[in-house]
């Protein structure tokens, strides 16, 4: 009896369900869209890049030329100084008292010079006379001779202890900025006593960065009929991504090779001027400094037209660089290529695709080698600087 109370309740349940539509597979999506942009022929700034070091024109290390007490030192410790300035003071007593004692021997033996003239000229006047004799003349002539050469040396020694007497001021021999001191007032300094503090230019400022040999052949073969070095800008990124304002030039190229490297070092000179707002005392007041990492662009100063495409179309794998080209039938083509001197946001391409061919920029990731896809125009992203790097 509980079977069949089970049963009539069921039913209704199984004749819902018969009447129910049977279930459809869904259909499968279209080709997936894709954005593309053309190959085109376009200006492009050649460049080069390379790691480097912001160097210093100048860098002198002041150091004691006499031994005595540091007595004064009157600059600000990481301020910048100009030329001339007084920075260090040291004890002048025992120099001056020396400088005295030396102009004391200069005064006698000039008066003895003076005496041993009169006799010379009394012993000379009364040659031509009976009372004459050449052996007076001859012995006044070399104590006059005597006289002469002790006063030049007097003169020499006095001038000696003039010279030590002035290094008792220490002042900068260039402009620039200066580090902390590395003695204190109260210390005895001397020669031996290394620096006492060093100075690096500010204004022009040096950057160099080492090339591979083969690079540096491939930038003379590229720019000999151009100007040379005058057909080349070098530009610096520095450290936190930012590109230096000012361009700079390039001065020198080390007429040898690197041996242990196999590279060549080139040097840039680019203007260093205090940043706006700043102070010359205010600390980091200059954007470049001696000692910092950067990244060095060297540019052609003309653009070139080269075959173009936007660089995010460009992939990499063991093998190297390749896009995907829409095909006949919108079908994707793997393209290998070799890329030129690009930038950031064009690719430039030597080989493997020609002019007005579509590549695929947006949609890269669902695009697999002779599927079907459905292009469009890609959107145009934001305008990128030209700083151009070298690929890879």
């Amino acid at each position: 009896m509980p079977f069949r109370r089970s049963a009539r309740m069921l039913l209704p349940t199984l004749v819902l369900l018969a009447a129910a539509p049977p279930l459809r597979a869904q259909p499968a999506g279209g080709p997936p869209a894709v954005g593309t942009a053309t190959a085109h022929m376009q200006p492009v700034i050649e460049s080069s890049s390379f790691v480097g070091r912001i160097q210093a024109i100048d860098k002198v290390d002041l150091v004691a030329r006499v031994t005595a007490y540091l007595e004064e030192i009157h600059f600000t410790e990481g301020a910048e100084v100009q030329k001339g300035d007084l920075l260090y003071v040291l004890e002048r007593g025992p120099f001056e008292a020396d400088v005295a004692a030396k102009l004391g021997a200069v005064a006698q033996m000039q008066a003895l010079l003076h005496n041993a003239n009169i006799t010379l000229g009394r012993a000379q006047a009364l040659l031509n006379t009976p009372a004459g004799q050449r052996a007076a003349v001859d012995d006044a002539q070399a104590q006059q001779l005597s006289y002469a050469a002790q006063l030049q040396s007097n003169q020499a020694q006095l001038r000696a202890s003039q010279i030590n007497l002035a290094y008792t001021e220490i002042r900068a021999p260039v402009a620039g900025k200066i580090t902390r001191t590395n003695v204190t007032v109260g210390n005895v300094v001397s020669p031996s006593s290394g620096p006492l503090a060093t100075i690096y230019s500010q204004d022009p400022i040096y950057a160099l960065f080492p090339v591979s040999t083969r690079a540096a052949l491939d930038l003379r073969n590229r720019y000999v009929n151009k100007g040379g070095l005058a057909a080349v800008a070098v530009r610096l990124v520095l450290p936190d991504g930012r590109t230096y304002a000012t361009a700079g030039t390039l001065d020198y190229i080390e007429p040898t090779v690197a041996t242990s490297t196999d590279t060549i070092l080139f040097r840039a000179r680019f203007a260093n001027p205090i940043r706006p707002g700043m102070k010359p005392g205010d600390p980091a007041n200059r954007e470049l400094t001696d000692g910092e990492f950067v990244t060095a662009l060297l540019e052609g100063v003309e653009p070139v037209q080269a075959l173009g495409i936007p660089r995010a179309a460009v992939l990499t794998d063991q093998q190297g660089s390749y896009v995907y080209v829409v095909g006949p039938g919108n079908h994707a083509e793997q393209r290998r290529i070799q890329l030129g001197q690009s930038t950031p946001a064009t690719a430039v391409v030597l080989t493997g695709l020609n002019e007005g061919e579509s590549v695929i920029v947006d949609g890269l990731q669902r695009v697999r080698p002779g599927l079907a896809v459905n292009p469009a125009p890609a959107a145009a992203g934001p305008a990128l600087p030209a700083a151009a790097k070298a690929p890879g």
